[in-house]
C-alpha cells in the first residue's frame, strides 16, 4: 500500500509539473463553460438537461473523454519505458500491480478534477435560478468519472505495450473509439444473440441509462468496474513481461 501510494503521489505532482495537463484542464475548461451556457440558453433555462448534455449526452464529451485519458497516460509506462526509469522502478520494492494502479488512480484524479467543473456551474445556476438537483449532478459526475476510468485503463494498457508515446496515444484513442462504436456492429449482424451481445457492452448507454437521470444502478457501476480491471489487468501483465525481457 506505501508504495502505491508513492507511486501515486509521484504520477500526480508529475502530471501537473508539466504544461500538458494545464493546456488540457485549460482548454476543458473553456470549452464546457461555453458549452453549459449554451446548453442553457437553447433549452429555455433547463439546467438539468443542460448538465446531462454537458456530461453525455452530446458529442463534445465523448470527445472530451476519449482523447484526454489516451494524452494523460501515454507518457507513464512508454517514456519511462524507453527512458529505462521503468526498469528502475520494476526493481524497487513495489508490485507491478501497485505501479500501475498508481499511475491509474493518478489520470482518474486528474479526470474527476476535469469535470468537477460541473459542480461550480451547478451551484451558480441554482442561485440565481431553481434549486439544484445535487443528485443528478453528483450521479452524473460519478457516471463521466466511470467513464473515463475506463478510458484512462485503456491508455495504460497501451501505454504499456509500446516505448513510444504518441503511438501509445494514438492506440488508445482507436481502442477507445471501437469500444464505443462496438453496438453499431450488432446493427449489422443477423444473429439475435450476438445483438444482444453487443447491446449489453454499450458504453453510452450504461452512461446515459442510469447515470444521467440522478440513478446510482450498481449494475452500472459493475460494468465500468469490469472492463476497467481487464484492462488495468492486461496492463499489469505487459508490464510484467519487460520484468523478464
Amino acid at each position: 500500500m506505501t508504495g502505491l501510494v508513492a507511486i501515486y503521489r509521484r504520477e500526480l505532482a508529475g502530471l501537473f509539473v508539466g504544461p500538458l495537463a494545464w493546456i488540457l484542464l485549460s482548454i476543458a475548461l473553456l470549452l464546457n463553460g461555453f458549452l453549459f451556457t449554451s446548453y442553457v440558453n437553447s433549452l429555455n433555462g433547463n439546467v438539468d438537461e443542460a448538465l446531462r448534455f454537458l456530461l453525455g449526452r452530446a458529442g463534445p464529451f465523448w470527445f472530451l473523454v476519449v482523447l484526454f485519458p489516451p494524452l494523460i497516460t501515454m507518457r507513464m509506462i512508454s517514456e519511462e519505458s524507453r527512458s529505462g526509469l521503468l526498469e528502475f522502478l520494476l526493481t524497487a520494492p513495489v508490485t507491478d500491480a501497485a505501479v500501475v494502479t498508481g499511475k491509474f488512480l493518478a489520470a482518474l484524479t486528474f479526470m474527476g478534477l476535469l469535470w468537477a467543473s460541473v459542480f461550480v456551474y451547478a451551484f451558480v445556476a441554482g442561485q440565481v435560478g431553481p434549486p439544484t438537483n445535487w443528485g443528478l449532478v453528483c450521479a452524473a459526475w460519478i457516471g463521466a468519472l466511470l467513464c473515463s476510468g475506463l478510458f484512462c485503463a485503456t491508455g495504460l494498457f497501451t501505454s504499456a505495450l509500446t516505448g513510444v508515446p504518441l503511438a501509445a496515444a494514438l492506440s488508445a484513442c482507436v481502442l477507445n473509439l471501437a469500444l464505443l462504436l462496438l453496438p453499431m456492429l450488432g446493427t449489422l449482424s443477423d444473429a439475435p444473440w450476438v445483438r444482444e451481445l453487443l447491446t449489453r457492452l454499450d458504453v453510452y448507454e450504461h452512461l446515459r441509462g442510469s447515470f444521467l437521470f440522478g440513478l446510482f444502478d450498481t449494475s452500472y457501476v459493475l460494468f465500468f468496474a469490469a472492463w476497467t480491471a481487464l484492462f488495468l489487468f492486461l496492463a499489469v501483465r505487459s508490464v510484467e513481461t519487460r520484468r523478464w525481457r
